[in-house]
C-alpha cells in the first residue's frame, strides 16, 4: 500500500532516497550511493548520507506535514561505498500524544548497514512558520 506522502515534499530523492512504499506507519525508501557522497579514494560514503536516508524513511513513516526529528539513537554497522543500493525500512513502533518512536533499518542486499530509533514530534505548524 502506498499512501500520499504529506511531508518533505521538496527533498532531493537522489541524495535522500526514493520512496517505494508508505502506509500504516511504515515506509521503504531506496537510494543508490553516488560519487558525490564519497569522502576518499576508496569511495567510502559519508555516514551523513546514510543517516539522511534513514531520517527520510522515518519522516515518511510518520507522514505528517509538520513532523520533525527530536532525537536519534543510531548505529552504523557496515561501511557503504559508491554504487551500493540501500533500502531503508521504517516503522512507527510507539505513539504517545504528539511523539512518535520510529525504528529504522538500512540494508544493502542481505547486509544491514545501519539501524536506529528516531524520536519524532508532530507540531501544530511548520517549525519555521
Amino acid at each position: 500500500m502506498t499512501d500520499e506522502i504529506k511531508t518533505h515534499r521538496l527533498i532531493d530523492y537522489r541524495l535522500c532516497g526514493v520512496p517505494l512504499e508508505t502506509g500504516n506507519g511504515a515506509s521503504r525508501v531506496e537510494m543508490i550511493a553516488v560519487a558525490e557522497m564519497a569522502v576518499d579514494e576508496y569511495e567510502l560514503i559519508h555516514g551523513g548520507f546514510v543517516f539522511g536516508l534513514a531520517d527520510h524513511a522515518a519522516m515518511i513513516a510518520v507522514n505528517d506535514p509538520h513532523v520533525v526529528l527530536g532525537a536519534a539513537d543510531i548505529r552504523f554497522i557496515k561501511p557503504v561505498k559508491t554504487g551500493d543500493k540501500l533500502v531503508a525500512t521504517a516503522t512507527v513502533v510507539a505513539k504517545k500524544g504528539r511523539k512518535r518512536l520510529v525504528r529504522v533499518r538500512v540494508d544493502r542486499a542481505a547486509d544491514s548497514v545501519f539501524e536506529g530509533e528516531f524520536t519524532c514530534f508532530l507540531l501544530d505548524k511548520h517549525v519555521l512558520g
